[in-house]
């Protein structure tokens, strides 16, 4: 009899305390749970292998890079469904050991052990990133781990992103505005809200494939410097400013932000990489781009950020991120941000959340990813392929849950006469 779906729904929900939400269709055929309900597909058992050595969100992420694990329905409705089980279960939820003291729950995981099978660990995709012991953030592991992320093959980045070429949130004051147009409305956001002027120098921190780069020579005619970790990006972005005919004003380099010596500049953007210097490294990052600025100069710092917690020192970075997607990528308040900024001489004259569009963004980039599957797994594989997806789909609804933000922070070194150089009054709302 084909009932290994029944038992898992049974065994699942007597580990978490809870009903799954989701309806659970097993190896075997069999089917469990709410009709109607997104499916949660156990293709083979050594899902149930990976979530007992390595219990919680490790061991779940194993399995769906691996295709063991499968959603049947509506991706999104199924994650914020399991949200409440997995992700969301608050600072007090109980920790696996403390439900391991209850008798019901150690017979419980005792049957998922004998429903898993043989007890051989199996070994993680290879698409997780393999960690070395050392200190993190230091010139080699941030190359490293920057290497990882974005050194996949720019053909792929160009299914997800669309001929912007933009990995990081759009703007969209218009609901209905194409991606392209959003990001080309976020760059120059940025490039008005630095102010920027023909003949000015401006240094892009991370500049990914020259987006930013590209935009401001062009369309505000400053001379830019990039600087990014990956090789591949920067090969990219110097032949987009060649086709642009911009290579007169627009220098990329393969450089680490701690590594540039030649300010002052006139203004510095870093959108989007500030995530990967990592707390212990923040207030450095910060000291290092006041002192590339001249008097009066303006920083646009772009930055997701998480919620507070009660208890700072209990952070810890999400795993399947850290190990798929972002490895040593660290977020923070951003309150704690305007609070280094400001420790390292800034004066921070504007904050702007614009959290909702960055879920706008990322469905758009879910649907370039699914309306163009076949060719991203040619490119890539199988399993980074469905890291990219579960990745974007779960960070859009953490955006739409306000469980992270992004912001954007306005920046100046303000010279010792007070004179900011700021209007009176910098945005009007609407």
């Amino acid at each position: 009899m084909a009932d290994a779906a029944l038992r898992l729904r049974s065994l699942i929900e007597q580990v978490l305390g809870a009903p799954l939400p989701v309806r659970i269709r097993a190896w075997d055929g069999s089917q469990a749970g709410p009709p109607g309900a997104p499916a949660l597909v156990v293709h083979h058992r050594r899902a149930l292998r990976r979530l007992l050595f390595k219990p919680g969100e490790l061991g779940l992420a194993r399995a769906w890079v691996a295709g063991e694990l499968d959603v049947d329905g509506d991706l999104y409705t199924a994650l914020d469904l399991l949200a409440g089980l997995i992700w969301e279960r608050g600072e007090d939820a109980r920790t696996l050991g403390e439900a391991l003291r209850d008798p019901e729950v150690r017979a419980a995981v005792r049957g998922l052990v004998r429903l898993a099978g043989p007890p051989l660990p199996p070994a993680p995709p290879a698409e997780e990133m393999r960690r070395r012991r050392g200190h993190l953030h230091t010139r080699r592991t941030d190359k490293r781990a920057i290497s990882h992320h974005y050194d996949v093959g720019n053909d792929f980045y160009e299914i997800v992103l669309g001929p912007s070429m933009v990995y990081s949130c759009a703007y969209w004051p218009d609901p209905d505005a194409s991606l392209e147009t959003a990001q080309r409305d976020k760059l120059e956001l940025v490039c008005r809200k630095l102010a920027l002027k023909p003949g000015q120098r401006l240094l892009d921190v991370g500049c990914g494939w020259g987006s930013m780069a590209i935009h401001a020579a062009r369309e505000h005619g400053v001379s830019v410097v990039g600087i990014t970790l990956s090789q591949e990006q920067a090969a990219y972005a110097r032949k987009r400013a060649a086709d642009e005919g911009l290579t007169d004003r627009i220098e990329i380099r393969v450089q680490d932000y701690r590594d540039v010596r030649d300010g002052p500049y006139d203004a510095i953007s870093s959108i989007g990489m500030a995530e990967h210097v990592g707390a212990d490294r923040y207030l450095e990052y910060a000291q290092n781009l006041y002192a590339l600025l001249a008097p009066g100069g303006r920083l646009l710092n772009h930055q997701i950020a998480r919620r507070p917690q009660r208890d700072e020192s209990a952070y810890d970075v999400d795993e399947f991120i850290d190990a798929y997607v972002f490895p040593d990528g660290e977020l923070q308040p951003v309150g704690t941000t305007v609070a280094l900024l400001e420790r390292a001489g800034f004066e921070v004259r504007d904050v702007e959340s614009i959290r909702e569009h960055y879920a706008r963004t990322l469905r758009r980039w879910v649907a370039n990813l699914e309306a163009d599957w076949a060719r991203a797994v040619q490119l890539t594989s199988p399993g980074r392929a469905r890291v990219w997806r579960l990745y974007m789909a779960a960070s859009a609804l953490s955006f739409e849950r306000n469980r992270i933000g992004v912001n954007q922070v306005l920046a100046v070194k303000t010279p010792e006469s007070g004179a900011s150089g700021m209007p009176l009054r910098a945005r009007t709302w609407n």
